[in-house]
């Protein structure tokens, strides 16, 4: 049966996805001073969402085994370049395509 703590992990990972591209937003810029840079708004919303996806893990690390933590993270490396490629229009490779293949196909090797 498949239990809902799943939902937790992967919520936790599809919001730090977004919280790397809030602060990829927020490197992408030039600013005067150094404390300008790390207080803008990107680079705070992109550490306040990386902050709500720890509450999220841990939620979902409540019943569920410790072993299936790497494997849902790993979908992670699969999300950020796809978001990348929708929200900042960067080309996924070839080479990318192949390890976003393997790190898939791990996943389902695992669960298997």
């Amino acid at each position: 049966m498949f239990d809902y703590h799943y939902f937790y992990l992967i919520g936790s990972v599809l919001v730090a996805s977004f919280s790397q591209l809030l602060l990829k937003k927020g490197a992408q810029g030039q600013y005067d001073s150094f404390l300008k840079q790390y207080l803008n708004p990107w680079v705070i919303g992109g550490y306040i969402l990386l902050f709500g996806s720890v509450f999220l893990t841990i939620l979902g690390l409540r019943t569920l085994s410790y072993m299936n933590a790497p494997v849902v993270e790993a979908l992670g490396y699969v999300l950020v370049p796809i978001l990348s490629a929708v929200f900042f229009h960067e080309k996924i490779t070839l080479r990318k395509s192949v390890g976003i293949g393997c790190i898939v196909a791990g996943m389902i090797i695992f669960y298997i």
